[in-house]
């Protein structure tokens, strides 16, 4: 178990790297023997870091710092502020990828119960991590799903097999590397911080 006081810090760290991460883009290096070829390269992964700082938070704070750092997230990005990918406002129900956004709660909090259920090890926090990431695909599917059921998305919104496809199948390989950094990084820190 975290303590009341460094769940609220990394509560306050979490929704911070969300809306920092929102518009980060993710990329993977060229592998190290591959450096005196043709030099340190880069390669975009097609995501943001978004959904890793949601799962890293999980990992380092537990359940309830992921899950408030999202409720913020939420709350300030429905107020209007622009933390959204798309903006912000009370309209943001209307876009296709708010399921995912609301996935950010359970995902988080799913992510930060496993990852303190046993002492820091790399296999359970990518459990986790994994864990966590599958919370936020179903419910952007649901999402999705009752979106194109409801009309909720505009006439122009592509159709609900294409929208699967364009917000969770073509993003899943990013999301597994990020994945998996996040879990390296997080075991690492909790090594570093004894917890």
């Amino acid at each position: 178990m975290v303590a009341v006081p460094i769940e609220l810090l990394w509560a306050f760290i979490g929704l911070i790297l969300t809306i920092i991460g929102t518009f980060l883009q993710a990329f993977i290096t060229s592998p190290p023997w591959e450096w005196g070829h043709h030099g340190l390269q880069a390669y975009p992964l097609g995501v943001t870091y978004q959904i890793g700082a949601v799962l890293l938070v999980g990992c380092m704070g537990g359940r309830n710092a992921g899950a408030l750092s999202q409720i913020a997230y939420l709350a300030l990005g429905l107020s209007g502020f622009p933390v959204f990918t798309g903006g912000g406002g009370l309209n943001s129900y209307q876009d296709p990828t708010f399921g995912y956004l609301l996935g950010f709660l359970p995902g988080a909090w799913i992510c930060g119960s496993i990852a303190f259920l046993a002492p820091p090890k790399l296999e359970s926090l990518c459990f986790s991590c994994l864990c966590g990431l599958l919370a936020i695909h179903l419910t952007g599917i649901s999402y999705l799903m009752l979106g194109h059921a409801f009309h909720w998305f505009n006439k122009f919104a592509p159709s609900l097999l294409d929208s699967l496809f364009m917000h969770s199948v073509y993003h899943i390989p990013g999301h597994l590397a990020v994945t998996c950094a996040v879990a390296v990084l997080a075991y690492a820190m909790r090594r570093l911080m004894f917890y």
